[in-house]
């Protein structure tokens, strides 16, 4: 029964990092608002996870560290990415005919996919929360009950991102006006330009 103590420590640290508003769990909440492609999204989501667990356990943090023009490039992609996605979400808030949860344009699956790839591997802080975090935490761990560690972190994103995603029907009633998509599409483009500023801030003209 060794092996649960690292599998609930995992887990643990895992959750506290991931239960937070962020792109990926802002587009996996809007994506679960509409029912389209759930769950190859939240399949994408935790498996993206869990192979940025295992890096980070198997020691990647500290070739990234030795890196830093890396972690630059990774800002500089994300915060662009970023500030498009936002101003593309209050374009799409201000518009009069803004959509309801039946009347929405879909998205292909191809663009869905595409869309929350950017929004997980662009983000230079998945990979100082998820790989250098993470991997950290492992060296606690004796070598021999690491994989339970990563078992347990992985477990965890995979559980968050169904809940987000399939959860996200519960709050159908209340997004069945346009006005209430309005209100989301403002807040997500406000936090998605926050975020590029503060990537560009972080990763960027910080380290110029």
């Amino acid at each position: 029964m060794s092996y649960l103590i690292p599998f609930c420590v995992g887990f643990a640290l895992s959750a506290s990092l991931i239960v937070a508003i962020g792109a990926q769990n802002l587009f996996l909440l809007r994506q679960g608002l509409k029912r389209e492609h759930i769950g190859v999204i939240v399949l994408f989501c935790g498996l993206s996870d869990a192979i940025l667990i295992i890096a980070g356990v198997s020691g990647m943090g500290a070739f990234l560290t030795a890196i830093p023009q890396v972690s630059t490039a990774f800002a500089l992609g994300g915060a662009l990415f970023l500030a498009w996605y936002g101003i593309k979400s209050l374009l799409r808030a201000k518009a009069q005919d803004s959509m309801t949860v039946l009347q929405g344009q879909p998205i292909s699956l191809k663009k869905a996919l595409a869309t929350v790839a950017a929004f997980t591997w662009l983000n230079p802080h998945v990979y100082l929360d998820t790989v250098l975090l993470m991997g950290t935490a492992a060296t606690a761990q004796p070598i021999a009950l690491r994989p339970f560690f990563a078992a347990g972190a992985a477990s965890a994103s995979f559980l968050w991102f169904a809940s987000l995603g399939y959860g996200a029907r519960l709050l159908q009633p209340l997004f069945a006006s346009p006005r209430s998509w309005q209100i989301l599409d403002l807040l997500i483009g406000c936090i998605m330009l926050a975020l590029a500023a503060l990537l560009l801030w972080q990763g960027v003209l910080h380290t110029l």
